[in-house]
């Protein structure tokens, strides 16, 4: 990765989502924005129908420091989650995200929270990363009131719509036709926005992906579509389920980019240059060439379907946080210490966000007929003849 330093005033600063405002207040490091640091990406992009952009990415000391932050909260995040299921705290579907960060930090890092992402279960950092906090997302992950979906959606199925984030969806695929149709609604309104709709390369298959797909071609629709391809959808490798595994031509007529998704700085770069193409010209697809260290879900061990050393390179070789760490150190920004107490306080954060998650109550018995019909409407249940009422929901 070649770095290069310079000084310019001529360019805005950059910013982040923050992740957890009283973790971010503490930090022991300057927050310098008036420094460039120009960072060439891991590999190039490879383009279909387009021309790639740079591999040139500008950032700042502050943003390589927030990458750092808030990927080490997301990674610790999931660990804990992991224990917690292990421990029977949280129940039914579990998809973590650790190793798949960089997609999350890159994409937050080139939009704004008045564009709209939509994904499907494995949305813990998505969440996260538009501004949910570490006490919403525990006190969901464990069906509690204080969740971010009133402890009703649980993991599948978060939720944040004040920051355009759409959810968390557990029916494989179905989200990006959803996805779609809040691109429709912002060039319906005439806004300056864009909608990025998330999937993985086991829904890439999907038929409704690519009805929803042409329909946004046919009306230049504002709309990303990102493939997430973690090379494995479930227990199948891409390569038994696809005969193209190229999933960024698969628009055809739709031009598409790959990018290296555990690159935070790629997905930045692609995701700015996504967003400007799709308000002047509608679709186009990001494969974010990822890598997930779970299995599939808290079911599925992991490593029935791939070795334990395929792992452990991708852990060696490609990890989004130690190449930021890398950077940061090449840099003089921080030292490893400071690092690490970085990393000692995320874990910090997330014990005190389950500590307080676990003193929220469960949902009250008759929160399970809120939000199932619009207000004043279905809330009285009739016989077979439809005229006597037999029950009034609350």
């Amino acid at each position: 990765m070649a770095l290069a330093r310079r000084s310019s005033n001529l360019l805005k600063p950059l910013s982040t989502a923050s992740s957890s405002s009283s973790f971010l207040n503490r930090r022991p490091f300057s927050t310098d924005d008036s420094t460039t640091i120009t960072i060439e990406t891991s590999v190039p992009f490879t383009g279909h129908n387009c021309e790639p952009p740079s591999r040139s990415v500008d950032t700042t000391p502050k943003e390589l420091m927030n990458f750092f932050t808030d990927m080490a909260l997301m990674r610790r995040m999931e660990i804990a989650a992991d224990s917690l299921y292990k421990s029977k705290l949280i129940r039914g579907f579990c998809h973590l995200y650790d190793g798949q960060e960089a997609v999350s930090i890159g994409m937050e890092a080139a939009i704004t929270k008045k564009d709209c992402i939509i994904t499907a279960y494995r949305d813990h950092c998505i969440f996260l990363g538009r501004g949910g906090t570490l006490l919403e997302s525990f006190s969901e992950l464990m069906g509690r009131q204080a969740g971010c979906s009133r402890g009703k959606g649980g993991s599948m199925h978060f939720y944040k719509k004040d920051a355009c984030f759409f959810g968390g969806h557990g029916i494989v695929g179905a989200q990006v036709p959803l996805g779609c149709g809040l691109a429709f609604a912002q060039k319906y309104r005439k806004e300056d926005h864009v909608t990025f709709a998330m999937y993985g390369d086991g829904a890439a298959n999907q038929g409704q992906l690519f009805e929803a797909l042409n329909m946004a071609a046919l009306w230049d629709l504002p709309a990303i579509l990102v493939c997430e391809n973690n090379h494995y959808g479930m227990g199948t490798a891409e390569w038994r389920a696809a005969k193209s595994p190229s999933y960024y031509k698969r628009g055809d007529y739709v031009p598409g980019l790959k990018v290296d998704g555990m690159d935070a700085f790629a997905v930045k770069q692609a995701c700015k240059f996504a967003k400007e193409h799709a308000l002047k010209n509608g679709p186009i697809i990001l494969e974010m060439d990822t890598y997930r260290y779970h299995g599939h879900s808290m079911s599925d061990p992991g490593s029935t379907y791939r070795t334990r050393d395929e792992i452990s390179g991708v852990r060696q070789e490609r990890d989004p946080i130690e190449r930021i760490r890398k950077l940061i150190l090449a840099h003089d920004l921080a030292t490893e210490k400071e690092l690490k107490d970085i990393e000692k306080l995320a874990r910090k954060e997330v014990d005190e966000a389950i500590a307080k998650a676990k003193e929220s109550p469960m949902p009250d018995d008759p929160e399970l007929f809120t939000n199932v019909y619009r207000k004043g409407f279905g809330v009285e249940s009739f016989g077979t003849d439809r005229k006597e009422v037999r029950a009034t929901l609350p």
